[in-house]
């Protein structure tokens, strides 16, 4: 059995649901884990895994918009904090714990460290995508697109496999790089679903403006997540939040309109939701979720907010309910297996291709 550190973003909820599933796998196999992540990656995680805690940059946002300023506010003070955190997790971890092998989920001290000790890299995540799948690129974002490439390039700079989870399958650019459906928790694959009456809406840091609209459709029930208000005001619901409470809702609802984040896509997807991706203006990813989503004809990618986009989508929904019943969704066991085929006899495979990849080698 192999000993693994592994990185996990701690920006969202996305990357440690994905991790839980991929670490629990793990240590049921017998392999002894440490998790390295901050702030939302290491409060999920840490009451289950050992966790070393490390600072992380944090994207601050306002009315569904990336604050450039508020981001450098944000992050500034924790420089410091950062460095020394950097030297204990390198004397700790990567010295005493010895590990045979790197895997991270787009966390980049444990990606930089893996390349400075020579051990493989495995990255697992949805972001790679975006460096080694070919998909399509509208011209207006095709400046955002390579910026968003060298940022990835940058944060995990030379992964030895990339194990990619996408639900749009493109051709990939490298015999390194493996596609597989997105790991899903398995709260979501052991729900049942029903189609309720209500619309599920989630949003981040507001967002009053399309909260406002949306209490023009007053023939819909809206039940809203992440919204400072509270309880119900005509036709909106507004929730606390509830793990269990969104679950149910989700499972039972008609639809889905929410912030254009991967987890909550792939999710929706599973369960055959029609969504309408409200992409964060500056985050590329986003933007990328929602145009892949229409793509499939499974949802709606409103760029810009308006009246007439959410009548459209409610008007659209039984048609893309027919085109959700053909998405193939599966388990999380194709990469799990493929993990399992990486770390054999202490990682042999994933050894031999890092070697492979030196100078000199063949």
């Amino acid at each position: 059995m192999a000993r693994i550190i592994y990185g996990v973003s701690g920006e969202g909820s996305g990357h440690s649901s994905r991790a839980r599933e991929v670490i629990d796998h793990l240590e049921t196999g017998g392999h002894d884990v440490w998790v390295v992540s901050y702030d939302r990656g290491a409060k999920d995680l840490g009451s289950r895994f050992k966790v070393f805690e490390v600072e992380g940059l944090h994207i601050a946002t306002e009315d569904n918009a990336v604050s450039v300023v508020k981001t450098f506010t944000d992050n500034i003070g924790r420089i410091g904090k950062g460095s020394r955190r950097f030297k204990q997790l390198k004397k700790e971890l990567f010295e005493d714990f010895n590990p045979d092998c790197v895997i991270t989920d787009f966390e980049p001290m444990t990606a930089y460290l893996a390349n400075h000790f020579d051990l493989p890299l495995i990255s697992i995540d949805n972001q790679h995508r975006m460096r080694y799948m070919e998909y399509p690129r509208p011209a207006d974002l095709r400046t955002d697109a390579i910026v968003t490439e060298t940022v990835i390039r940058a944060m995990v700079p030379r992964p030895d496999v990339a194990l990619v989870t996408t639900f749009y399958f493109g051709p990939v650019k490298n015999d390194r790089t493996f596609l597989f459906s997105p790991i899903l928790r398995r709260e979501i694959l052991e729900q049942a679903t029903s189609d309720g009456d209500h619309i599920l809406v989630y949003l981040t840091s507001g967002f009053s403006s399309f909260v406002d609209r949306l209490g023009e459709f007053d023939r819909e029930v809206f039940r809203i997540y992440g919204s400072a208000n509270e309880g119900d005001r005509g036709n909106l619901s507004f929730r606390p939040f509830s793990r269990d409470g969104f679950l149910e809702d989700l499972a039972s609802c008609r639809a889905v309109m929410a912030t254009a984040g991967f987890t909550l896509i792939t999710e929706s997807l599973h369960l055959g939701k029609p969504y309408l991706a409200l992409p964060m203006k500056g985050q590329f990813e986003q933007e990328l979720n929602g145009l892949l989503l229409a793509e499939l004809g499974c949802g709606v990618c409103c760029r810009n907010v308006g009246d007439e986009t959410i009548g459209d989508f409610l008007y659209r929904i039984p048609d893309m309910k027919q085109r959700l019943a053909g998405y193939e969704s599966a388990d999380n066991s194709a990469i799990m297996l493929k993990i399992d085929e990486l770390l054999a006899d202490s990682c042999r495979l994933a050894l031999a291709i890092r070697n492979m990849r030196k100078p000199g080698s063949f």
